[in-house]
């Protein structure tokens, strides 16, 4: 079992990541990462509705026809994202205003789908819990990174404002990156999105090729 969970883990941070290599999910990626709060926030809230759809799915896998399957997957994933929206709406209201329609639109979110499909649907409820964990924290990953990349370089910053949108405890999370800078506008523009991911997404490639050649090449054995 512990293998197995290593194995979730593994795939769903890094080797089969929701952004960085299925390349789903990009209209939260590409829309909410203006700064690394924004990506927290909402990997978050996405994080949360994997977790549950993914384990109420694999609770009723047994007892849900192949014919209807999606429908009831989808009006699961839509009450859940629901619960989540008036949720943040309630408890963190500023960090609603920023992300407004795109908690609504987790439902249309093919990753979500895509896990209870392929995942959930055929899985126990336990590993399709953490699947849906590990998913969501690598969507949270990306999210930030993509974030805090486009916040550095766009404004000098990290995680600003997040003592607004998380909540009085995260203020220790506010840094000034580089002082006295002016910024780079285009960084935290819709441009700076396609840039921010076209360059990380080539870089986890190049990581890849890296690992890949490495556990490629075999110790010489010597033959006494």
């Amino acid at each position: 079992m512990s293998n197995l969970y290593a194995r979730i883990s593994r795939e769903s941070l890094w080797s089969n990541n929701i952004v960085f290599a299925q390349t789903l999910g990009l209209c939260p990626t590409m829309a909410v990462t203006s700064t690394a709060t924004n990506g927290l926030g909402m990997g978050l809230a996405t994080t949360a509705v994997l977790i549950a759809s993914n384990m109420m799915i694999s609770s009723i896998r047994h007892s849900v026809s192949e014919e209807v399957r999606i429908p009831v997957f989808i009006v699961i994933i839509a009450t859940l994202v629901t619960l989540v929206d008036v949720s943040i709406n309630a408890w963190a209201h500023d960090l609603y205003k920023v992300l407004g329609l795109y908690i609504a639109l987790i439902v249309a979110n093919c990753a979500v789908l895509g896990r209870a499909e392929a995942y959930a649907a055929k899985n126990p409820i336990l590993p399709s819990g953490m699947d849906g964990l590990m998913m969501g924290l690598g969507f949270t990953f990306a999210l930030t990174l993509i974030g805090a990349v486009r916040e550095i370089l766009g404004a000098g910053t990290l995680f600003a404002d997040a003592h607004l949108l998380l909540g009085p405890a995260f203020s220790f999370m506010e840094l000034k990156i580089i002082p006295n800078y002016r910024g780079f506008l285009l960084l935290v523009l819709p441009p700076g999105g396609f840039l921010a991911v076209g360059f990380l997404i080539a870089a986890k490639r190049i990581i890849d090729k890296r690992r890949a050649r490495v556990s490629n090449v075999m110790p010489a054995v010597v033959v006494i």
